[in-house]
């Protein structure tokens, strides 16, 4: 037992106005005395001894009129009371462990401390229900700072992440090994090798355990390119906000996430942060998959407002983060158990040997390819953060192989330049009967652009009414481009059919809401089904510039605000004679009229 902080029981001898002697035993952690005194004469001794016969002592004149009696003899000690002073010393000892970095001896003290809490009955006695709050608040407080200030000391060994083999644990042993994922396993085991070389190495130097490496493969199977259906991206599937967090940039030309050896610089240091907070890997794993706030609202929703371990967490936390540690630690067996899973013979595949040439200028990969003799699939995959395989127009570290890398330099500079596409979108309506594949159709998309581009998991899921934001094909901005520039496009009248609004009609004739209201004398926005209207510019060529007629091939970028600008044009007068409203969409390689 830890040697008590407190080394002496205060003894506070009060005489009666009376002048009949009491005795009032009252450790001064009690909470005060139900009278105030000025000169209260205090003695002290090593053991709580009797004392013989009354002792004077002088009130002060603010002193009420009362008796503080003694509850019991000053030789015995209330056993509840004991343990309640005994738990607050193990408070300071665990103090001392931890301002020493004794972290373990630490918590092991406040877990003494809190056994010592849990003895007796207190219910009938306010005051030690009170001292048993207050140890109760100082232990989870004290176990907070503690795992909160605990660094990682590791060596990379086995033991520094513990691989529990639980029933959760096994179960996910089983599905990787003769269930329906043991293709996975391997399939990623396999790509494991190109890139866990770089992270054991990164992973060294931050002095975080070499497990750690084994991350991707739950993560992303190891593949640069993989994508959740929360938008994680990459190798280590971060999402856009976290990984703009950690330094990860974003932009028309590159995503870092997908690139393996930023990702894992990132991935680095969020992990360090996060173990920081949870002082162990397993609720630090748990908080990577799903978030640091979702662990710390199940930790506060506890009643003790600590968690001795992450199993303390399991049944608590969101099914896919409740799988998440131990489809890892199912991983951390495997690797260290392959011939006894059958898998000794998979090979690990090679890093890819790479130099990196400093280059700034705007060149499509394929143009590379091309001009070096490199397979364009291999600068892809050393480029993967590349978004459409064109260089940005700064200075941007290019992957190439070691033996390529003057043919590239040579050459670079004479290779034209490409401009990156910019994404167009249209706005649909979903109509009554509609679904993802025939909307997909109809704008020449795929399914799966236009459920990235709105979040859509369930993909034979949509309601008619919703509006959707669907990312525009080269083909079909090239073909509506076409489309706008034929004066016969644009409808004298339309019936109006299920599913379409006055927003949406104004879009497709690239009109406004207020013009068609003020054409067909529409007070309101509401529609019927059926309802002729009259389109604003339908039926006649659009309006053609005065003056020369000089005309302008719009560029990727453009928008009316910029051209009009450009050209010292009023942006009024150039939406009016090109039949265009401030909503318009322009594209890439439509014409358009100026003065």
């Amino acid at each position: 037992m830890p040697r008590p902080v407190f080394k002496s029981v205060v003894f506070i001898l009060i005489l009666t106005l009376t002048g009949t002697g009491c005795l009032s035993t009252l450790s001064e952690k009690t909470g005060g005395f139900p009278f105030t005194r000025k000169t209260p004469v205090v003695c002290e001794a090593d053991t709580a001894e009797a004392v013989d016969g009354p002792v004077d002592v002088t009130l002060s004149a603010e002193a009420p009129d009362q008796i503080l009696e003694a509850t019991e003899p000053a030789g015995e000690v209330n056993e509840t009371q004991k343990a309640m002073d005994e738990a607050l010393d193990l408070c300071k000892v665990s103090q001392d462990f931890w301002q020493k970095g004794e972290f373990d001896n630490a918590i092991q003290a406040l877990d003494q401390a809190y056994a010592l809490m849990l003895k007796g009955d207190v219910e009938s006695d306010v005051q030690l229900l009170q001292q048993k709050e207050d140890i109760r608040f100082l232990i989870s407080k004290r176990i907070l700072e503690i795992y909160t200030s605990r660094t990682t000391v590791v060596n990379g060994a086995h033991n520094a992440i513990p691989v529990t083999i639980n029933r959760e644990v096994q179960k996910e042993i089983d599905l990787f090994t003769t269930g329906p994922e043991r293709s996975f396993f391997i399939a990623s085991y396999q790509r494991s090798g190109k890139y866990r070389p770089h992270i054991l190495k990164k992973l060294a130097e931050a002095g975080l355990p070499a497990e750690l490496s084994w991350l991707p493969l739950i993560e992303s199977g190891f593949k640069t390119n993989a994508l959740s259906k929360a938008r994680a991206l990459g190798l280590w599937q971060f999402i856009p906000s976290t990984g703009y967090k950690f330094g990860l940039e974003r932009n028309l030309y590159v995503d870092q996430r997908l690139d393996p050896e930023r990702a894992t610089d990132a991935a680095i240091d969020y992990l360090t942060a996060l173990h920081r907070i949870f002082g162990d890997w397993a609720t630090a794993l748990a908080a990577y998959n799903c978030g640091e706030g979702k662990v710390l609202q199940v930790i506060r929703d506890q009643r003790v407002n600590y968690l001795d371990n992450f199993w303390d967490l399991y049944h608590r936390l969101p099914r896919e983060t409740a799988r998440y540690v131990p489809r890892f630690l199912a991983t951390l067996h495997i690797v260290s158990n392959l011939e006894k899973y059958g898998m000794d013979t998979v090979v690990p595949e090679d890093p890819i040997s790479y130099e990196v040439v400093e280059t700034a200028r705007q060149v499509h990969l394929k143009k590379i390819a091309e001009a070096t003799g490199i397979a364009y699939d291999l600068l892809n995959e050393l480029n993967p953060e590349l978004r459409q395989n064109i260089l940005p127009p700064s200075a941007y570290p290019l992957r190439v192989p070691a033996e390529k890398s003057e043919a590239v330099v040579a050459s670079i500079n004479s290779l034209p330049v490409t401009e990156p596409a910019q994404t167009q979108f249209a706005y649909h309506r979903v109509r009554s009967g509609e679904t993802l594949s025939t909307i997909a159709r109809r704008y020449r998309t795929s399914v799966s652009n236009i459920a990235r581009a709105n979040n859509i998991y369930k993909r034979n899921f949509i309601v008619a009414g919703k509006i959707l934001k669907i990312p525009l094909s080269s083909n079909w901005v090239a073909t509506k481009t076409q489309k706008f520039e034929k004066a016969s496009e644009i409808p004298a009248s339309h019936r109006v059919r299920s599913g379409e609004s006055l927003w949406i009609l104004a879009n497709r004739y690239s009109t406004t809401v207020n013009a068609i209201q003020r054409l067909n004398g529409l007070s309101g926005t509401s529609l019927r089904v059926g309802q002729v209207l009259k389109i604003p510019g339908g039926g006649a060529a659009p309006a053609t510039a005065a003056g020369d007629g000089k005309t302008y091939t719009v560029r990727a970028g453009d928008s009316p605000f910029t051209i009009a600008r450009s050209h010292n044009i009023p942006l009024n007068r150039f939406l009016q004679i090109n039949n265009l409203s401030t909503r318009s969409t322009i594209y890439p390689g439509q014409q358009v009229c100026l003065e």
